[in-house]
């Protein structure tokens, strides 16, 4: 029985061997190199667009409230107080219950007026903070990008003419870079925007460079030359002292002169008229 079983052993061995044998004469062929394929190219992620903080509610009567929408914004306390203490909250509401008109604000949050130099914003009068307010206020609506690349500079501003408050933007993709000669800053979002009102957070106040000229005062209006009045004519009167001093006389007046005559002529005609009579 066991020489049964181990008969066949020497078979699978000599088998073994061969297969051995065979691999090691024929080895196994390396797949063929697949040349590699073209990627397309990696477009530049573009940044998106700044989303709106505050999103336009349902249609109300009357315009945007804009301090409300800073208020729901958050972290613009302080030029929220400046829009009320300067009535400017009015004027922009009252601009834009006009539907034909439209505004663009740039709106500095807290952190924006806590860089000012300390004491700046209170050593301002009410005027120059009017002023201060309207140079972030353009009269047409911006969106972002588009409406500031094809806006011409210096930009106009609710402050004045371009030539005292000068305003210049550029604009790379969709990054919008303000400056006013004195400031340079970025809009930093989209705080609210409906096609008529447009407000963008800007992480510095835009002080003007107008308030950093100097302007000589400008001159007192002229009076106007009145009429000189005539100077009084006094009368002049003849006067001779008591003990008869001619020094003491005065040239006698036209007037008095003719007197004086008419007695001379009168005296001259009556020695006339005695001397004819002897």
């Amino acid at each position: 029985m066991l020489k049964q079983l181990l008969s066949p052993l020497p078979l699978l061995l000599i088998l073994l061997s061969h297969h051995s044998a065979a691999l090691a004469q024929s080895p196994t062929q390396a797949p063929a190199a697949q040349p590699p394929v073209a990627q397309p190219p990696v477009q530049p992620a573009l940044s998106s667009p700044p989303q709106p903080l505050v999103a336009p509610g349902p249609t109300a009567s009357g315009p945007p409230n804009i301090t409300d929408i800073l208020i729901k914004a958050r972290h613009f306390d302080t030029f929220v107080r400046l829009l009320m203490s300067t009535q400017m909250d009015s004027f922009i509401t009252k601009k834009l219950n006009d539907s034909s008109q439209s505004l663009t604000i740039f709106a500095p949050d807290d952190n924006a007026f806590a860089n000012l130099k300390a004491g700046s914003l209170n050593s301002y009068n009410d005027q120059k903070k009017i002023q201060l307010i309207k140079f972030h206020m353009i009269s047409s609506f911006l969106s972002v990008p588009s409406g500031f690349q094809t806006a011409s500079n210096p930009m106009s501003t609710e402050a004045g003419s371009n030539i005292d408050y000068p305003l210049n933007v550029t604009t790379t993709g969709n990054i919008v870079n303000v400056t006013s000669g004195v400031v340079n800053t970025t809009i930093v979002a989209t705080v609210y925007t409906d096609n008529q009102l447009a407000v963008y957070k800007v992480d510095r106040v835009l002080l003007p460079l107008f308030f950093f000229q100097s302007h000589s005062p400008a001159p007192a209006p002229s009076k106007p030359a009145g009429k000189k009045a005539p100077a009084a004519l006094a009368p002049s009167v003849s006067t001779a002292s008591d003990d008869g001093d001619a020094g003491s006389s005065v040239r006698p007046s036209g007037a008095n002169r003719m007197v004086h005559r008419s007695l001379t002529a009168v005296s001259i005609a009556g020695s006339l008229i005695a001397v004819l009579c002897l």
